[in-house]
């Protein structure tokens, strides 16, 4: 009995891994002259977008919201209240918790970036319902890939 031969590895081009990456390199690309004029990274932004969400969340639930671990929110956090742009404070009810609240001028920061959308809509050639379109699959793929193998098929 013979081995089947390993498939041959797919370029790179096809797969959908690399193209998710490198679209969204090209997305940080187009948002970074404007969150540079702000004085603000791509993931203060997505904080601050999650603050604007819901005004007063844990750290914990800002993490959640973003799928990232909490180290990677809390120096986030520290540097956005270094600039002023958010608070921090214990919960009284539950000290372990540290709540976080956008500072107005935070809010204004936030406004001042404007919906990002239009200018992913201007460069990519396509209208609001393709991407949209786009959006809705891209969040059915998430949600399949977040089930445990075997949950999806079916």
């Amino acid at each position: 009995m013979t081995a089947e031969p390993p498939p041959l590895p797919i370029p790179l081009d096809e797969q959908l891994c690399f193209s998710l990456y490198t679209a969204t390199i090209a997305i940080n690309r187009a948002y970074k002259p404007v969150l540079d004029r702000l004085g603000i990274t791509y993931p203060q932004f997505l904080v601050l977008q999650a603050l604007r969400e819901q005004p007063d969340r844990t750290i914990g639930q800002i993490a959640e919201r973003l799928s990232l671990e909490s180290s990677t929110i809390t120096p986030l956090i520290k540097r956005l209240e270094a600039a002023g742009l958010v608070s921090r404070s214990r919960d009284p009810k539950d000290e372990r918790q540290v709540r976080v609240r956008l500072t107005d001028l935070g809010s204004v920061r936030w406004q001042e970036t404007g919906c990002l959308g239009p200018l992913i809509l201007a460069r990519s050639g396509m209208d609001a319902a393709e991407v949209r379109a786009l959006n809705d699959r891209l969040h059915a793929l998430n949600a399949a890939l977040a089930l445990p193998p075997g949950d999806n098929a079916g």
